[in-house]
């Protein structure tokens, strides 16, 4: 992945490929989400904590297994719903704005969605961005107005020490045993209850309740994933 902020200058002759599969992100195992998509992304996925250089970020889990989507069929076409924006506005990303504190749109260069000879142009013969970079900008733009909230809803959940590894049941001939998810963290349900009174009024009051139970509530996808997971070995095994 190359991330570059967009500009006629740099990325003039750039085109995008129409396509209508995702592909390009059979082998994401997890990706990003913002607390404005809490709500349809539990209804689908499980939502994890992962530890990002000290601070956690929120993830919606596609696999059990790093570079396995399990939400891909196989003409490259997803299987749900809901989709998360950062896969639906691919190539376009947020990136950090050069010498700003600020985010911007930006391009992974190396898509196999750009092009330099097919496709919908990025700009338009004057200079002005196409309909496709504008529609990305919008999309991404309204995300954006979450993002700070986002961080301080994840770094008040791990000052409060709400956060602790998941673990998953996997039954197994007949038995029950418990498995740890490398590196994801979730809501300490026992915590969050032990919590004094102010301190979960606090949570209360700054909107943040709601977003914690759609987490914890999420942890019910994880065994849509299982069984996604089991038919599709089930579907390799040679008959």
């Amino acid at each position: 992945m190359n991330v570059e902020p967009i500009t006629y200058q740099q990325h003039g002759s750039l085109r995008i490929l129409k396509t209508q599969t995702y592909r390009f992100a059979e082998s994401y195992y997890i990706v990003s989400l913002q607390v404005n998509e809490f709500i349809r992304a539990a209804a689908t996925y499980p939502i994890v904590f992962v530890r990002n250089n000290d601070r956690f970020r929120p993830y919606a889990l596609l696999g059990l297994n790093r570079g396995e989507n399990l939400f891909l069929d196989e003409e490259g076409r997803w299987k749900t719903g809901y989709i998360p924006t950062v896969i639906r506005t691919h190539p376009f990303v947020l990136g950090k704005a050069p010498d700003q504190d600020g985010m911007m749109v930006c391009l992974d260069t190396e898509s196999e969605l750009v092009s330099e000879t097919e496709g919908e142009p990025l700009f338009d013969e004057s200079g002005k961005p196409t309909e496709v970079v504008e529609k990305a900008q919008k999309t991404l733009s309204d995300l954006q107005r979450f993002v700070a909230f986002t961080r301080r809803f994840s770094d008040d959940l791990n000052d409060r020490g709400l956060l602790s590894p998941l673990e998953i049941k996997i039954r197994e001939g007949g038995g029950a045993a418990p498995q740890s998810i490398d590196g994801c963290y979730g809501v300490n349900e026992k915590r969050l209850n032990e919590l004094p009174d102010e301190s979960f009024l606090e949570i209360r009051r700054s909107g943040m309740l709601p977003l914690i139970y759609a987490q914890s509530l999420s942890m019910g996808q994880m065994e849509r994933l299982l069984k996604m997971q089991q038919s599709g070995r089930v579907a390799q095994e040679p008959a």
